[in-house]
């Protein structure tokens, strides 16, 4: 069973900087074998795609974090890095790292794509 764990949320000024990080264990395959991402609470029951890493290093944004947000690997620790930069109020909120195997071809947009979760780290930007 793949096991993911967030750490590094924490409380930042507007305009500010987080970086998040998620640490992948466990599985039927190699950690190479699978596309990683971030998604987080818009709403009790909503949940947006904002970044994801393809094995190979293809990265996907979403529109709401493109040029603010960077996703990337460090495939010698099995991790996987969020760095956040301009924080804004409306990016606060639960932030949670997913995975799946790349040949199935997950979408960003698409959480059902995703059959692994962690529990999330908080990521709060006071107004």
């Amino acid at each position: 069973q793949v096991r993911l764990v967030e750490s590094g949320g924490g409380s930042v000024q507007e305009g500010g900087s987080l970086t998040l990080s998620c640490a992948f264990s466990g599985g039927d395959y190699g950690y190479t074998m699978y596309t990683m991402g971030w998604y987080r609470n818009v709403s009790e029951n909503e949940r947006e795609g904002i970044a994801m890493i393809e094995p190979i290093g293809t990265t996907h944004y979403a529109d709401s974090v493109k040029g603010r947000f960077t996703i990337s690997r460090v495939d010698s620790e099995q991790t996987i890095i969020l760095q956040m930069r301009g924080l804004k109020p409306e990016d606060t909120g639960m932030y949670y790292c997913v995975a799946e195997l790349y040949w199935k071809r997950p979408q960003l947009g698409r959480p059902v794509d995703f059959p692994y979760w962690g529990r999330g780290t908080q990521a709060s930007v006071p107004s």
